[in-house]
Parts: structure tokens; sequence; C-alpha cells
């Protein structure tokens, strides 16, 4: 400790270690796919992205077919969106458990993953739309005693 400071112009000329975030890399297989697991709800999507015409295939079916309503369609296009990468990659998914909205969740995350592991750039834009963060709300357990997980049986006075 024989270095202290006589004076505060001395403080300046000091460097601090700014410690640098981790750096992401690009992570694909030998046929050019970024993979990623997207979870939500009870649903769990495996997803594969590679660079193509915008085709989303979910369960070997057409993103229409399989999530007919356009709200989960519009759920599952926005991490593209918020990257502006529309029409850029092919995703192919595969989705298990769960209901269709659930199933469109888990996909959605599968995607934004997917995403920063093919272009790590893409990270701070999908953490900023809350793309990258999985959704830990799950169903409550039913209790004993109990009709439902919290509601209790109709109460009669006799």
């Amino acid at each position: 400790m024989s270095d202290t400071m006589q004076s505060l112009d001395q403080l300046s000329s000091l460097k601090t270690a700014v410690a640098e975030g981790p750096k992401y890399e690009k992570k694909v297989d030998k046929q050019g796919r970024a993979y990623a697991t997207g979870k939500r709800k009870d649903a769990v999507a495996r997803v594969w992205i590679k660079p193509g015409s915008g085709k989303i295939v979910v369960n070997t079916r057409d993103v229409e077919t399989y999530f007919a309503r356009p709200v989960l369609r519009m759920l599952i296009q926005q991490p593209i969106v918020a990257a502006a990468r529309q029409g850029q990659y092919d995703v192919v998914a595969t989705v298990a458990g769960g209901g269709l909205s659930g199933q469109a969740g888990a996909v959605r995350h599968g995607i934004s993953k997917a995403l920063t592991n093919f272009e790590p750039d893409l990270r701070s834009v999908l953490k900023k739309g809350g793309f990258l963060t999985r959704d830990s709300r799950v169903v409550e357990r039913k209790k004993y005693g109990k009709a439902k997980a919290r509601r209790s049986f109709q109460f009669s006075k006799r």
C-alpha cells in the first residue's frame, strides 16, 4: 500500500478495470441450423432455424393449419419481427404438452433462443422485448380438502 494518492489529480490517472459482459458465439450444427428449446406452461418446443424463405413448420404441419387462430400465429412471429428478420429464416418446431396457447408461447421462446444462437448480436433486441425470459407461471396444484387449487366446496348451513 505504498502507492497512496496524495491529491485528486492522481486519481484521474488511475485506470480501473472494466469488466466486460460475456461474449456470445454462434452455435450451429453440421447442417447450418441453430437449435433451442422453448418452454411455456406444460408445453415444450424443440426449435431449429436455418436461413431460408420464412417458412414455419410445426409438428410436420404448416403453421397456418397447426395454429388456426391468428393471435397464436402473431405470437410466434413476434421475435422474428422484433429482430427485423421476416422471410429470412425457415423454422422447424416440434411441440409436445399443454394446450395451443402454451405451445405457441413455447415456440416463440424457442425461436427467440435459436435466433440468439444463430445471430448473437440480436440478443440485446430480443432481451429488451422480453422474448428470452421463460414465463415461469404454471398451473397451481390441487390441494386436498379443496374443490380446486384454492376454491372451497360450497358451504351449506344444514
